[in-house]
């Protein structure tokens, strides 16, 4: 008796799960559906805003070129590039410095670029004992010589401790690239280049400096590795 109860109960517990997993299937197509349009709407709407916004950076190119030639000129004469940022806008500055040691399209010699986002000992200990506005202005003092480059990526241009260490730089002869949305900001009166994305949503801008980095570092990498290809040839011809 007792294993025929069992049974039943096995067996109804069988139905109730198979009635679940049907009604989640049906459910879940259901979802597919009607996420599908929305996913179709959103990337309509996104390419609309993208389209509209690189028309309007074109027009902003100047800016974009100065930093490239800024950029350029530092590491060539064997400085480097300081890049930090808060929240997503930090993991742009470590895409940043990632893409400049290692390599964005072109086998090449590593340049000097440190992310000031990613020593976690060095944040906590400058943000326990000084403050965390100071997490990036205490680097820049430590690591920061003149002729450096500093880039500061913040959304709003008012990121307090991209602010100070924007002025840090200043007192020590490193050029600040600020990069910025649309807005005028605290950041862009202490920077010497700034390139302000034509977007006031946030996630639009970032986008928007995830495309500005890429385009920094073909320009750089371009004429870097270009250079250090005709310094290898005439080396090579030196020596036979």
């Amino acid at each position: 008796m007792i294993r025929e109860d069992a049974r039943a109960h096995a067996r109804a517990h069988a139905r109730t799960q198979a009635r679940a997993h049907a009604t989640q299937t049906t459910q879940s197509a259901e979802h597919e559906q009607r996420f599908q349009g929305a996913v179709i709407g959103a990337l309509i709407e996104r390419r609309a805003l993208m389209d509209a916004a690189f028309a309007q950076l074109e027009t902003r190119a100047d800016a974009l070129a100065s930093a490239s030639a800024c950029l350029l000129d530092a590491l060539q004469l064997g400085h480097k590039a300081l890049v930090a940022g808060n929240g997503g806008s930090a993991a742009e500055a470590q895409h940043f410095a990632a893409e400049l040691v290692g390599r964005f399209r072109r086998e090449r010699s590593a340049f000097a670029a440190l992310a000031l986002t990613t020593d976690t000992a060095i944040l906590t200990a400058i943000a326990n004992d000084y403050g965390y506005e100071d997490v990036f202005a205490r680097q820049v003092c430590g690591l920061g010589c003149a002729g450096d480059v500093f880039i500061g990526f913040s959304t709003s241009g008012e990121s307090p401790n991209i602010v100070r260490a924007a002025q840090a730089c200043r007192e020590r002869g490193i050029t600040v690239i600020a990069v910025t949305g649309d807005r005028p900001s605290a950041l862009h009166r202490l920077a010497d280049i700034v390139l302000r994305m034509p977007a006031l949503d946030t996630a639009a801008i970032q986008e928007l400096h995830m495309a500005t980095i890429h385009i920094l570092c073909d320009i750089v990498e371009s004429e870097l590795a270009a250079s250090q290809g005709s310094a290898g040839s005439a080396q090579a011809c030196s020596q036979a």
